[in-house]
């Protein structure tokens, strides 16, 4: 197999010149010093290290895997935007989402559990081997063995009938185009939004994720994919709670919703015809 190219450094100037950068901005920017960003521009930094290669992607908001592989001065302005704002690449485990995990004496995985108070430490640690060996891990032996599963818990009742307090286990979703529409998941949005329970619908085309809340109190609405740091599909939940058996009003909107869905299905069937 013959050597892969990699871009890295004639990526990182051109990217940097796209935005009308100086080094000394750009490394203000980023939290380095000029003359490690003056390094990498060089040619000088062979081997980046995993830090540097997350920071350079989330404030780019460009795939790992693009920045190292991908001659981005050679590809039109559209196709810069289209991987900025969340393409099919971007989705796809192709970005290389650094995921950390941790194992127990036998060389498991384990399953952590991200409460709620480590919430804002999770999104700058979420990848740091060291910050999720300070969270509590379990095991179960009724998850699956194939995949990478963790434990968050839900704030509020937008996802009713789950109660308000469960803690909801999920696998992680290396590539976000496999998602159906209307996936219950765990989104890890970025700054100070919050970790969200929602059904997620994706829209590769535009670059965005519907979010809804199974009570139908709550609005729908989207955030671009470059917003999210990672996507935990839901696999169960625990509760001490008991769900609330349906009111006759709530059994009502869950039947118009129903009928909405269906006629939805039946414009979309006819619209082939």
């Amino acid at each position: 197999m013959g050597a892969q190219d990699i871009f890295w450094s004639v990526n990182v100037k051109f990217l940097r010149l796209r935005q009308k950068l100086s080094q000394e901005a750009l490394a203000e920017k980023l939290g380095i010093s000029r003359v490690k960003l003056n390094a990498i521009e060089s040619g000088r930094t062979a081997n980046p290290t995993v830090d540097d290669l997350i920071n350079f992607s989330e404030y780019f908001r460009m795939s790992i895997d693009s920045l190292l592989k991908m001659e981005l001065n050679k590809l039109s302005d559209q196709k810069l935007k289209d991987l900025e704002e969340g393409s099919e690449l971007f989705m796809k485990g192709n970005q290389i989402r650094v995921l950390a995990i941790t194992v127990d004496k036998e060389d498991k995985e384990n399953i952590e559990y991200v409460p709620v108070q480590a919430r804002a430490g999770y999104r700058s640690g979420y990848a740091d081997p060291e910050f999720l060996a300070t969270l509590p891990r379990f095991n179960l032996p009724t998850v699956p063995k194939n995949g990478t599963f963790r434990m968050f818990p839900t704030v509020g009742d937008s996802m009713l009938p789950v109660p308000e307090g469960a803690d909801i286990i999920t696998r992680y979703v290396q590539d976000w185009t496999t998602v159906k529409p209307e996936t219950p998941c765990i989104v890890i949005l970025k700054g100070d939004q919050d970790f969200v329970f929602k059904q997620v619908t994706i829209n590769q085309e535009a670059g965005t994720m519907l979010l809804q809340s199974f009570n139908k109190q709550y609005f729908a609405y989207t955030v671009p994919v470059g917003e999210v740091i990672e996507l935990w599909e839901y696999y169960s939940f625990h509760s001490k709670a008991l769900p609330e058996p349906q009111t006759d009003m709530q059994q009502l909107m869950r039947m118009l919703q129903e009928m909405q869905n269906e006629l939805k299905e039946l414009k979309k069937r006819s619209s082939y015809k």
